[in-house]
């Protein structure tokens, strides 16, 4: 399993060491174990969680500055952000879910591997980009499988500073998604900046990575209160 993780890595031009890839080991394991009592994903077999989690989640690594502030929100069990910090030890995390239980089981494997310079926030997307303690004092917030980038722009750009970059892992149906969020990306300060395909090691799956730079502050009445976005969709 080591031997595939590192390898996997290096196939997409990531280096790491022994060290890191046991990080990467105990968090598979915790991840299997914590799963048995408490519903963290639906990927248990360690081959899927390699490619289909730890491999996936690096996508963004190339994308983010030196020494860059990142908040995952809607982290779930810390994919992408969690990942991202194992590789890139950096960037300073915060990893946003609206579930305890969730940040229970990464707080206990950020512990177990010794990771230092993350912060777990138990909030809402929406409530947590209204408060002045993290609205847009980011540089990059990052995002795998949240919501449609109309919505998900809604709940990321308020954390992102102008100038930062919000970097989303989408799947099949990006071009859609983007022309029905051109309005949402608009408003809320955002313009598209790239789109780019990334392949997973080992399998025929890829994930589309798109960025949103932040040029405008988010007008003050956005994210609008907890589940209206979802409900409610800019257009």
């Amino acid at each position: 399993m080591t031997e595939k993780l590192i390898n996997g890595f290096k196939s997409i031009n990531i280096d790491i060491d022994g060290k890191t890839a046991e990080k990467f080991m105990i968090y598979m394991r915790e991840l299997v174990s914590w799963n048995e009592k408490v519903n963290l994903t639906a990927i248990t077999e360690p081959n899927e969680i390699i490619t289909k989690h730890f491999l996936d989640s690096a996508a963004p690594a190339e994308y983010i500055g030196e020494g860059a502030s990142v908040i995952d929100v809607g982290c779930g069990a810390g994919f992408p952000g969690l990942v991202l910090k194992l590789l890139r030890n950096d960037i300073n995390l915060t990893l946003l879910d609206s579930l305890d239980k969730r940040l229970k089981f990464l707080d206990f494997v950020i512990n177990e591997t010794e990771t230092e310079g993350v912060a777990l926030l138990h909030m809402r997307a929406e409530d947590g980009g209204r408060d002045r303690k993290y609205r847009e004092k980011f540089d990059v917030a990052v995002s795998r499988a949240v919501a449609n980038m109309a919505v998900l722009c809604e709940y990321c750009l308020p954390f992102v500073k102008t100038g930062g970059k919000l970097i989303a892992l989408k799947g099949p149906k990006t071009a859609e998604e983007l022309k029905n969020a051109e309005t949402a990306i608009k408003r809320l300060g955002g313009r598209l900046a790239g789109v780019y395909e990334s392949k997973i090691p080992y399998t025929d799956l890829e994930h589309t990575v798109v960025i949103i730079e932040k040029i405008g502050k988010t007008p003050a009445e956005y994210p609008r209160k907890a589940g209206t976005p979802s409900k409610k969709p800019i257009k």
